[in-house]
């Protein structure tokens, strides 16, 4: 998600812009000395940050009692997962005055999202879709990283011409987000809404019915265009039928991956840039994309590391069973050596863009890897990026359900004025091929009667694994 620049300056603490200075700063030396430099920061704060975590937190403090007194390298730290953080939320985090029954009921108060928790912390959840719900507090040293390397990024993507036009607009920026809990695009809109920054910058509900929203978003005419990239899909839909008339400079699917496919479609539809950044509630400042498709990793203030199914580092070129992360930023919850659960490619040559740092691509949640078993036996697992259809003409969404071992269920939402039958024969045709081609002749594939469905916090998924 990318959040914008001039909500974070106006709702923030005065001293949030001093720290946003000094990143941006730090982080601009640290670009110009080189990879060397980068690499001694993010060593440098790891071990500052392991440093805190012990000394502030109960549950670090027993975890890491038999390591070195410096820590400078990640694969010292033990492997934490969202579910032990969670059931150890009191002890996990660094602030006394934060109980997970203060939380709980902070978070259960619909009037109170957007508000700052204690007046001190952000507080944002997550819908679970990974097995277990989380809540998160971000501080504010975590948020002037996150607003400084937004800057950054927006500044990499825009050229004068741009900035002159976004000027020109007033900046109107319209974000497509969840709302009706405390999910990170939620809080924002509530804390736009509650600032009355609602000139410049609008919130348009993922709930809003589609005609509502169109309607709405030609009267705004937004210059910044942000949402879930399967809402940007949609968009993109109604652009090209003519129903939605807008033209965004920038265009910045978030929470969820797209085939190329996908992004050339928004790029074509709008005539505009589309960009997209590697984030998580978790870490909000993990990797910026350019446009050759590939995510820089913000390494200074970021640690990832691509393991294999049992934690083992994977060398470049080859893709991750997961991913853990340290955030080197967020001091009131500890993020450190946490698996996210993310497949990710990292890129074995230079990036043709020419940005230094080290470039991946997500090839999605590991917990989406469909496996089945093949007639005499043996184990196949197919990766959730292998049952997108989106380059088949006359598909708008779809969405691949696993309802029993041998049996999956297509959830699909043809295109404005495709054929919905010939558009399912195509798709079937081509999920067969795939499932035989792995030696899987044996499961069937029904078309259900209903579009493809978003979770609670209004995300699509493009693989839903049985459950």
């Amino acid at each position: 998600m990318l959040l914008s620049a001039r909500w974070f300056i106006r709702t923030s603490q005065p001293t949030m812009s001093e720290g946003i200075l000094s990143v941006l700063l730090d982080t601009r030396g640290a670009r110009r000395k080189g990879l060397a430099a980068i690499a001694q920061r993010q060593r440098d704060r790891l071990s500052e940050m392991v440093a805190f975590a012990r000394a502030n937190s109960s549950f670090y403090h027993r975890l890491y009692e038999r390591l070195p007194q410096r820590v400078q390298d990640p694969a010292m730290l033990p492997i934490v997962g969202k579910q032990t953080l969670m059931l150890h939320f009191d002890d996990w985090v660094t602030d006394r005055e934060v109980t997970i029954e203060t939380v709980r009921a902070f978070v259960n108060s619909p009037d109170l999202v957007g508000e700052r928790f204690l007046r001190k912390y952000s507080v944002a959840t997550t819908s679970g879709t990974t097995g277990t719900p989380g809540i998160f507090l971000l501080d504010q040293r975590n948020w002037a990283v996150t607003l400084a390397i937004s800057l950054r990024m927006m500044m990499g993507w825009l050229n004068v011409a741009d900035i002159l036009g976004i000027l020109a607009s007033g900046g109107r920026m319209a974000l497509v987000q969840a709302t009706g809990g405390h999910f990170v695009g939620a809080t924002g809109i509530a804390a736009i809404r509650k600032r009355r920054l609602a000139r410049s910058i609008r919130a348009f509900p993922v709930q809003m019915p589609l005609p509502d929203m169109i309607a709405e978003l030609n009267q705004f005419r937004p210059v910044l265009l942000a949402g879930y990239a399967s809402m940007m899909v949609l968009l993109a839909e109604e652009q090209e039928a003519g129903r939605l008339q807008i033209h965004p400079l920038l265009v910045l699917p978030t929470s969820e991956g797209l085939s190329e496919d996908g992004y050339d479609r928004i790029a074509r539809a709008f005539h505009a840039k589309v960009r997209t950044a590697y984030v998580a509630t978790e870490c909000l400042f993990m990797a910026i994309g350019c446009e050759h498709g590939w995510h820089h990793v913000n390494s200074d203030w970021v640690v990832l590391e691509p393991v294999d199914a049992d934690y083992r580092p994977v060398r470049p070129g080859e893709e991750s069973h997961s991913v853990l992360v340290s955030n080197l930023a967020n001091r009131i919850q500890p993020i450190l050596r946490y698996e996210l659960g993310d497949r990710i490619l990292l890129r074995s040559s230079p990036c043709l863009c020419g940005n230094p740092l080290p470039a991946i691509r997500v090839r999605g949640r590991s917990a989406d890897v469909l496996t089945f078993s093949t007639e005499r036996g043996k184990r196949v697992s197919i990766p959730p990026l292998a049952f997108e259809v989106d380059h088949i003409p006359g598909v708008g969404l779809s969405q691949v359900v696993r309802i029993t071992p041998t049996s999956l269920l297509v959830r699909l939402r043809p295109a404005a004025g495709a054929d919905p039958e010939r558009v399912w024969q195509a798709v079937h045709g081509e999920l067969a091929r795939l499932l035989a081609g792995h030696g899987l002749g044996h499961v069937s594939i029904e078309r259900a009667a209903e579009p493809p469905q978003p979770s609670f916090g209004g995300k699509y998924r493009t693989v839903i694994p049985l459950t």
